[in-house]
């Protein structure tokens, strides 16, 4: 296939064009770099199956030779989504979850393509229902300062629905919960790089409030085999993809610690301004995932650090 991947120099995006090349397929990436590294895609420049076109999807797509040909899937993976990013970048988020977003879908909607959309576990906001269906509405803050994000990709579930309603657009949207792995920018403020890192560095792993807040950590290998299973699928309903298994955060603290033979104590910070309403609890409900898709993780978090923590050390050079 030939694919238009947006945010493509991302985390994940860079990936799961991994992914997408092993099988065959030409992957154009646009990216306008303001979160996405070239070094996520430096591997891939110069081979015939990749070309990148550096770009803020925000504006329309330039009239290059690149971009002239149809695409069989558009990928609009295109978004800051750290906490860090939330206090830096409210505007570009808002921007990219709906002026991006509609561009996007516009270029499906004229190539005839599937169009498929990276949501997040964030449209369950601080979820009174665990673990989280993909039927559950969510408990959303719309003016707290995640809320740039969440009501973003709210937003854009609701956008490429609705394409998919007046346009038969043919649509995949896929809810992404916590990921991590390598090639994760160290210090954008989530959780498992900053323990990594501060662990790697000897300084004290901080632990907002009590630590007892929870999260479901999906290493990006079993993240990318979900989301390419899902665009194989034909679904065209949002399905959460993640794992279910649930750490506190003071466990996690711990078995970064052990991995990395660190010394740096754990201490208790109150919780900033900007991570007010960050939730209490996320774990995802992956039936439909395993039921559709035939699909679950199969990397357990030792493994998955254990990866982590070899690639920040030996690429990333920290500790």
């Amino acid at each position: 296939m030939r694919v238009l991947l947006a945010g493509g120099a991302g985390f994940v995006g860079s990936h799961l064009i991994d992914a997408l090349i092993s099988r065959g397929d030409h992957v154009v990436a646009v990216d306008n770099l303001s979160t996405g590294r070239l070094s996520n895609i430096e591997h891939l420049v110069g081979t015939s199956s990749f070309n990148l076109v550096e770009h803020d999807i925000t504006e329309p797509l330039p009239p290059i030779s690149t971009l002239r040909e149809p695409f069989d899937v558009v990928l609009d993976f295109a978004s800051p989504a750290s906490p860090d990013d939330f206090k830096t970048m409210p505007l570009e988020i808002l921007a990219v979850g709906s002026t991006g977003t509609r561009n996007l879908l516009e270029r499906a909607k004229a190539d005839g393509a599937v169009f498929y959309l990276a949501s997040t576990s964030e449209v369950y906001g601080d979820p009174l229902v665990h673990p989280q269906p993909e039927s559950y509405w969510g408990n959303v803050s719309s003016t707290g300062p995640r809320s740039c994000y969440d009501e973003a990709k709210r937003f854009s579930e609701a956008l490429t629905m609705a394409y998919h309603r007046v346009h038969r657009v043919n649509i995949r949207i896929v809810r992404i919960f916590n990921t991590y792995g390598e090639r994760m920018r160290p210090n954008d403020g989530r959780v498992v790089n900053t323990f990594v890192c501060q662990a790697l560095k000897g300084e004290p792993i901080t632990l907002h409030g009590d630590g007892q807040q929870t999260r479901s950590f999906c290493h990006v290998s079993d993240e990318v085999r979900g989301l390419v299973a899902l665009l194989d699928s034909g679904h065209q309903e949002p399905v959460n993809v993640g794992n279910p298994g649930e750490f506190t955060m003071r466990e996690l603290a711990e078995l970064v610690i052990e991995l990395t033979g660190s010394t740096s104590p754990i201490i208790n910070v109150p919780l900033p301004p900007e991570r007010e309403g960050d939730p209490a609890q996320r774990c995802p409900d992956i039936t439909l995932a395993r039921a559709l898709l035939n699909w679950e993780p199969t990397v357990d978090l030792r493994e998955g650090l254990t990866r982590m923590i070899h690639h920040f050390r030996t690429v990333e050079g920290i500790g």
